[in-house]
């Protein structure tokens, strides 16, 4: 897949929450059994979306939609309703910023305006695809682009 060269990924290791480069065949069912294995506390996953669709990142209707889906999508069960604000002191930083408490932990975001790119965390001490997410993230807010890190947290 064309996207597939665009990601790049890293998985930290459970002692040192140290990011090491880890091969991109390995799957995310590898990546769930050696998070399960490793003894590791929490799964981190960022995902840094560039040239993304700049009215789905403006509207916090589509954000809402998209935080509920994903929590959907990788069985978190959501802790109230998201929190979705737009702010910022000056261009460079407005945008719309999301946190949605799950019972596991976190998702949150900020969608940077002047840029078009999208910053999207999600932390749980359950296990979830970082792959599915990344994928999702960047098809949901039709980015040209994704980076993600993975990291275990102890």
């Amino acid at each position: 897949m064309e996207t597939a060269s665009k990601v790049m990924n890293t998985i930290g290791a459970a002692s040192g929450n140290v990011p090491v480069p880890y091969p991109e065949t390995l799957t995310d069912d590898e990546i769930e059994t050696t998070f399960k294995e490793s003894g590791a506390w929490g799964l981190y996953t960022s995902v840094d979306l560039k040239e993304c669709n700049p009215a789905t990142i403006r509207d916090a209707g589509k954000i809402r939609e998209f935080v509920i889906e994903l929590c959907d999508r990788i069985d978190m069960k959501r802790f109230g309703e998201p929190t979705i604000v737009h702010f910022g002191p000056c261009e460079k930083v407005a945008g719309y910023s999301l946190a949605q408490l799950i019972e596991t932990s976190l998702v949150s975001g900020h969608f940077a305006n002047e840029t078009n790119a999208a910053y999207l965390d999600i932390f749980s001490c359950k296990e979830y695809s970082p792959r599915v997410v990344a994928e999702f993230c960047r098809t949901f807010f039709e980015a040209s682009s994704v980076t993600t890190h993975i990291l275990f947290r102890e």
